[in-house]
């Protein structure tokens, strides 16, 4: 999210960067998705490695030259959470609406819930945890970015404020700490971010 004076945004990613051999993209790709489909059935602590290269289609000796353990494969295949979530916080052009959030972050919230169990793992209240550092970092960078370029006051001050406020708000959500539906809880934490781009600074 920019300042709300200011125009749209860029998409953004987040997340490894993807290898370049064609075989280890494939890999990892077939990890990640395996992650996925076994923590839909059990909690990730449950899971096993053995288990999960099979279900991958893979060695199990495989899975450690691409993964220190399954944590590491669990942050690398919830990455995209983080690409979602910033891209849905920057999906307006013009001037945004400051009542009604853009339909991308209803969206990001209510695709959470199908792995929401795999997704607390991860990101404990507050919004710490490793997936919840790594969304911290991003989105502080991605607005961090647009505010300067958009010439908005404090940009280091507010993009610390957007990231920890958004880790925060999500984190305590899906640990039901804020009970809101989806839908809710995206117009809460957009009405919430507009108030932050707008607080006097200075």
């Amino acid at each position: 999210m920019t300042d709300p004076t200011s125009g749209g945004a860029s998409g953004g990613t987040a997340g490894p960067a993807p290898s370049s051999d064609p075989r280890t993209a494939r890999t990892r790709a077939a990890l990640r998705r395996a992650l996925l489909d076994e923590c839909a059935e059990r909690p990730l602590e449950q899971v096993g490695v053995a288990a999960l290269a099979r279900r991958a289609g893979v060695g199990r000796a495989t899975f450690y030259l691409h993964y220190a353990d399954l944590r590491a494969l669990a942050v690398d295949a919830c990455a995209a959470v983080v690409r979602d979530a910033v891209d849905a916080l920057h999906a307006w052009r013009g001037l945004p609406d400051p009542v009604s959030p853009p339909a991308d972050l209803t969206a990001f919230f209510t695709g959470l819930v199908p792995h929401a169990g795999l997704y607390r793992t991860l990101l404990r209240p507050g919004g710490g945890g490793p997936l919840g550092e790594l969304l911290h970092r991003e989105l502080r960078e991605r607005s961090r970015t647009e505010r300067a370029l958009a010439g908005a006051p404090e940009p280091e001050l507010i993009a610390s404020a957007v990231a920890a406020s958004f880790a925060g708000v999500l984190a305590d959500w899906l640990h039901g700490l804020i009970d809101a539906s989806p839908e809710a809880v995206a117009g809460q934490v957009w009405r919430l971010l507009v108030v932050l781009h707008r607080a006097p600074t200075g």
